[in-house]
């Protein structure tokens, strides 16, 4: 087995793992439901085109960071991570894990760069990392006004914790600016380290 298939297997791995551990006596079932969406349908997109979308290690780390970060989050509940050592070391009185797995989901602007450059979606690798960045701020924005409606439409407490404002009047604003300075690293990342190694 080529160790690129060895290091997938783990990150699958560890992924499955968490699930399994997420699944048994969630803090709300029907967030966690909502909030694995994503992680289910992104398993069975890149399932199907593994064989086919040749992206790199380095890319696939990122996806399955926010995947793994995702999974705990619809565990707990993004507003009820025990991230306290986090908060007491910098100060801060509002839980912070939704604002660092925001910047995460911005850090995929590699595996979108990569994908583009090397699919021929764009003419060059820094075209690619611009172009990741604004993909990176659609898919952002987007999700932000599925947590509004889904809260809107929900009307109670499954909806506030999947909103997970925590009171924070520019919670989607803030969100959005994770997004996007993740993405801003992640193209970074790209372009100082996947495309080097593809030319």
């Amino acid at each position: 087995m080529k160790a690129r298939s060895v290091i997938m297997l783990i990150f699958l791995l560890i992924l499955v793992g968490l699930i399994c551990w997420s699944m048994v006596s969630p803090y709300d079932e029907q967030v966690w439901w909502t909030e694995m969406s994503m992680v289910f349908i992104l398993m069975a997109v890149f399932g199907s085109l593994y064989r086919w979308l040749k992206l790199s290690v380095f890319s696939y780390f990122f996806i399955f960071l926010w995947c793994w970060m995702q999974v705990v989050g619809a565990h707990y509940t993004f507003e009820l991570v025990p991230f306290d050592a986090v908060g007491n070391f910098f100060g801060f009185e509002r839980n912070h894990y939704d604002r660092v797995a925001h910047f995460v989901v911005g850090l995929n602007a590699v595996a979108i760069a990569e994908m583009l450059w090397r699919y021929k979606g764009a003419p060059s690798a820094r075209t690619a990392a611009v172009y990741s960045i604004v993909i990176i701020m659609a898919v952002a924005n987007f999700w932000e006004l599925v947590e509004w409606k889904y809260a809107e439409i929900d009307g109670g407490s499954a909806g506030l914790a999947f909103l997970g404002s925590q009171g924070d009047v520019w919670d989607a604003q803030k969100d959005m600016l994770m997004d996007t300075l993740g993405g801003i690293v992640g193209a970074l990342l790209f372009l100082c380290v996947v495309a080097r190694r593809l030319r």
